[in-house]
């Protein structure tokens, strides 16, 4: 018998519901990978962002407010984006407020690096931005900690029933002002593995976000573990807005969008350096 050799690639993604049924079929080996054997590391987004900044995974989600600050190590993929269509993160409070009224006030949110921070600071300008762990703002704002938050993952979804009232929708302002979708995140390769292989990987994750696509039950039954306690219901729902068909590929207006965010961010002076965004070609 020949030997055959393999190469690891390590996946970083989200312990969230939509990054799990995206990579479901990666991750429980319905997919023939060849000679690449896939280990799949699981972090909170910041943390993600954070790693990207190092070049710690060959794979990686990432928020594409990080993207910009990474983009001379890795590749943006065509495949595994996660876009608001009209919807996005939202800045919740413990009452209802106004946009004015948080003018220089304090605002949770889930990491500097995060689109949902770049996204408040496009919208609301000056704030006094408190990090705190994604899974802790509604807390935090209920607790008076904060003023009010940005909320990201499932609590897109069930802020309303932890007592908390919507401010703004910055999916929903996003596309009111430009026409776009919101291009939270996605998942890049880095560069050192060469063009070819890159594109590989590509092509497997695409696959994998197909077959969740068309094996939804299976699939959203994977996801259900990290749906943080959401209903099969509403984790359906959830799953539905972040992967799907931009999923497989951002499509042209999806990658106008991307160039369109990090352009604005760098005029309105919230990027400190000029993105260079470079996606592998679908």
């Amino acid at each position: 018998m020949i030997a055959t050799s393999t190469r690891t690639i390590r996946v970083a993604h989200s312990p969230d519901a939509d990054d799990a049924f995206m990579f479901h079929a990666l991750s429980t080996g319905q997919l023939d990978t060849g000679d690449l054997c896939f280990e799949h590391r699981l972090a909170d987004i910041e943390s993600l962002n954070q790693a990207a900044q190092r070049g710690l995974y060959e794979v990686s989600a990432l928020s594409i407010h990080a993207y910009a600050t990474v983009a001379d190590r890795y590749w943006l993929m065509s495949s595994g984006a996660s876009m608001g269509e009209g919807y996005g993160p939202k800045v919740v409070s413990a009452r209802p407020l106004e946009r004015e009224s948080l003018v220089g006030r304090r605002v949770a949110i889930p990491g500097l690096l995060t689109t949902a921070y770049l996204a408040a600071r496009l919208w609301l300008g000056d704030f006094e931005a408190v990090v705190v762990r994604y899974d802790r703002i509604a807390d935090a704002v209920l607790a008076g900690e904060v003023d009010a938050g940005v909320v990201i993952h499932e609590l897109q979804l069930d802020y309303a029933t932890r007592g908390l009232f919507e401010v703004q929708d910055l999916g929903r302002w996003w596309l009111e002002e430009t026409g776009l979708p919101l291009p939270l995140g996605g998942n890049v390769v880095r560069r050192d593995l060469g063009w070819d292989l890159a594109r590989r990987i590509d092509d497997l994750v695409r696959a994998s976000v197909r077959h969740a696509l068309a094996n939804r039950e299976p699939a959203l039954d994977h996801a259900l573990v990290y749906a943080s306690g959401l209903s099969r219901a509403d984790a359906g729902r959830f799953v539905g807005m972040y992967v799907n068909a931009r999923t497989v590929d951002y499509g042209p207006d999806g990658r106008a969008a991307v160039h369109l965010l990090l352009a604005r961010a760098r005029r309105e002076g919230w990027l400190a350096q000029d993105p260079a965004v470079a996606f592998l070609d679908a």
